[in-house]
C-alpha cells in the first residue's frame, strides 16, 4: 500500500470506529467531547484529537488508528492496515452528547483565566453543587475555599485547580452537572488540599473524591490530599514522587475500587517502593469516594429524622 493510501484511511477511519467494532462501548459518563472513554471490560482506551488518535491510561501505549489496531488485537501493521481499510464508510454509532458548556471567550494564559473565576460563597452555584449534588459539608467547603483551591465555573461548575510544585496553577478538573473536562491548554499535575509538609499522602483519582476523602475522616491533621484528575502523566509521576521521596512520608493509594483503580494502586505502590517510603491501599466501600460520602451523608439524615419522629410515635401509643 502507498503511503499517500495509507494517510487517506489514517484520515476516513476514526479510532472510535475500530473500538467500537472490536466490542468496545463509550463510558459517556467518564468522557467529554475531546476524551472519549471506550471499555472492553477491563480495558480502556482513550479517543482524542477529533479520532485521529488515542492512549491507553493503564499503561504508555498510544497512537494513531493503526497502532490502536496492533495494540488491542496484537496485529502486525500489515494486518493491520486490512482491517482498518475494511472500516472504511463504518457509521459510527457516535454518544449523544448534551451542550458543551466551556467558557466561549478567548483561551488565554492558564493562570489569568483561573485569576478571572470568583471563589465559590455559600449559596453559590458552584457552591450548591458542591453540596447539594456532591453532598460535601459546609465545614470542608469553607477549608477548600480558603486554601483557594476552587473557583466558579460557567454554567454552575466548579474548578478545582492542580499546581506544580511551586504552587503555580497549571489547569483545573471541571466538574458540573452536566458537563466533565479539564481547562483547555492545561496541563495536570496534582490537585493538592492539605499541607506541604504533611506525613499521609492520599492520592485520589477526581478533586471530587480528594475533597470526599477529607470530609469523610474529618480533613485528617498530617494529610494531604492530592487527586490526579485520572490521568498518570510523567509531571504527575514527577510530583507525586518528590512528595514521597521526603523522609517519614507514608504514601496512601486511595484510588476507586475498580480495575482502573486497582491499576494506579499498584503504580503509587511501585513508586513509594522506588521512592523508600511507606505505602498502603485505602479501598472506597463504594465505586468511589463520593458514593462513600453520599451514602453516609444519606445515612445520617435518615436517622436525625427517623430520631425526630420518636417522640410523636411515643405519644400515639401513649394515646
Amino acid at each position: 500500500m502507498k503511503k499517500e493510501q495509507v494517510e487517506e484511511l489514517r484520515e476516513k477511519v476514526g479510532c472510535g470506529a475500530v473500538l467500537e467494532k472490536a466490542g468496545f462501548t463509550v463510558d459517556v459518563k467518564e468522557s467529554t467531547r475531546r476524551a472519549v472513554k471506550h471499555r472492553r471490560g477491563p480495558e480502556i482506551i482513550i479517543v482524542i484529537h477529533g479520532g485521529r488518535g488515542w492512549f491507553d491510561p493503564l499503561s504508555d501505549a498510544k497512537g494513531d488508528v493503526f497502532a490502536l489496531v496492533e495494540h488491542i488485537d496484537g496485529a502486525s501493521f500489515q494486518e493491520s492496515l486490512e482491517r482498518v481499510a475494511q472500516l472504511v464508510g463504518y457509521d459510527l454509532a457516535e454518544p449523544q452528547w448534551r451542550p458543551l458548556l466551556k467558557d466561549r471567550g478567548s483561551f488565554g494564559p492558564t493562570a489569568e483565566r483561573w485569576e478571572s473565576r470568583r471563589k465559590p460563597w455559600r449559596g453559590s452555584a458552584a457552591w450548591r453543587y458542591l453540596s447539594s449534588e456532591r453532598f460535601l459539608p459546609t465545614s470542608l467547603l469553607q477549608a477548600v475555599i480558603a486554601a483557594d483551591i476552587v473557583r466558579e465555573g460557567p454554567y454552575g461548575s466548579m474548578w478545582a485547580a492542580h499546581t506544580d510544585d511551586a504552587g503555580q496553577v497549571t489547569g483545573w478538573e471541571e466538574r458540573g452537572l452536566e458537563w466533565r473536562g479539564f481547562a483547555t491548554g492545561g496541563t495536570k499535575i496534582l490537585f493538592r488540599f492539605g499541607p506541604p509538609d504533611a506525613d499521609r499522602i492520599c492520592v485520589t483519582e477526581a478533586a471530587i473524591d480528594a475533597m470526599s476523602l477529607a470530609a469523610i475522616e474529618g480533613i485528617r491533621e498530617g494529610t494531604m490530599y492530592l487527586s490526579t484528575g485520572g490521568g498518570w502523566s510523567p509531571a504527575t509521576e514527577a510530583a507525586i514522587r518528590a512528595l514521597a521521596s521526603r523522609p517519614g512520608r507514608q504514601l496512601v493509594a486511595a484510588t476507586d475500587a475498580n480495575p482502573q483503580g486497582a491499576t494506579f494502586a499498584g503504580r503509587l505502590r511501585a513508586l513509594a517502593e522506588e521512592a523508600g517510603c511507606d505505602w498502603t491501599r485505602l479501598r472506597p466501600s463504594e465505586d468511589d469516594w463520593n458514593e462513600v460520602l453520599k451514602m453516609s451523608r444519606k445515612e445520617e439524615r435518615g436517622r436525625k429524622e427517623r430520631g425526630r419522629g420518636l417522640p410523636h410515635a411515643r405519644q400515639s401509643r401513649q394515646g
